[in-house]
């Protein structure tokens, strides 16, 4: 196992990272299908259960998305539902050296470190993501407010590896600057935000952590109608629960989400410096 480089990522440790990942989406349908919790596959698993019934050849993690009434409902039963002998929900209420504004899911027993948080000592694992989704306001200043304070916040759990692996100067110092912030104070930031956010209902949701690349709502999110109706989708030979409006979900993503990218594009995004598959 190499670590402080980048590793090759070859087809057979991407393959072995798939399966791993796999069982991690098992195990989350598994608990939300005996507590009626709804979630949805999301981005490029989504597409891949779409266009390739499974994963996308080249794709290197798994994405699922949750209305934040459901995830939270999912967190408590994961206390006593989740194995977890075999899995660990990662989060900042369970992991205090995590630095990221969503859940995952780790797979006990794996080793998966990226490039640049080979000191971190948060939970080690492969791991699929959870966006978590909450409203946004609905007026276009509050929504420019909104988005401001939610890329503060995101730069701030970012700057611990952003000021190590930034190839600009400057944007090493000002990552330096931004983690004078403890951690806690962006994850209160994002908690109070949503709080207030989901008070009452508005025309879009999304996951503060991350930005939607979605032109037709100008990166403020995606349409709250696309969580009213789910269906069945089949991935890797199981079936997970996905938007019933996958179609028009995809094409605000994506466009024409049917044609595959340019071959040089065919490639995993992730860079890691340590990985090692099951080991009990």
């Amino acid at each position: 196992m190499k670590k402080n480089q980048e590793i090759e990522l070859t087809p057979d440790i991407l393959r072995q990272m798939q399966l791993i990942q796999l069982e991690c989406l098992t195990e989350l349908d598994r608990i939300c299908r005996k507590h009626n919790i709804k979630y949805s596959i999301d981005g490029g698993t989504l597409l891949g259960a779409v266009r390739h019934r499974g994963f996308i050849p080249w794709d290197d993690d798994i994405d699922v998305i949750m209305e934040r009434k459901e995830y939270e409902r999912f967190f408590l039963v994961c206390k006593s539902e989740l194995d977890t002998g075999r899995f660990f929900l990662q989060e900042h209420r369970t992991d205090a050296y995590y630095r990221v504004g969503f859940p995952r899911i780790k797979r006990n027993g794996t080793t998966y470190v990226r490039a640049g948080q080979e000191n971190s000592k948060q939970h080690e694992g492969v791991q699929i993501d959870v966006f978590v989704l909450d409203h946004m306001p609905n007026g276009y200043a509050a929504r420019r407010l909104h988005r401001m304070l939610t890329f503060f916040f995101r730069k701030i759990l970012w700057s611990r590896t952003g000021k190590k692996v930034s190839d600009s100067a400057a944007q090493r110092i000002i990552y330096t600057l931004l983690d004078l912030f403890p951690a806690e104070f962006a994850f209160w930031g994002f908690d109070a935000l949503a709080k207030r956010c989901n008070r009452r209902p508005s025309e879009l949701v999304r996951h503060y952590a991350m930005t939607y690349p979605a032109p037709e709502v100008n990166g403020y999110g995606i349409p709250a109608d696309l969580l009213n109706t789910f269906t069945e989708l089949e991935f890797e030979g199981h079936m997970f629960q996905a938007v019933a409006q996958y179609d028009r979900y995809l094409t605000l993503l994506y466009g024409d989400y049917m044609v595959l990218p340019p071959e040089e594009k065919r490639k995993p995004h992730i860079h890691l410096s340590a990985f090692e598959g099951v080991k009990n």
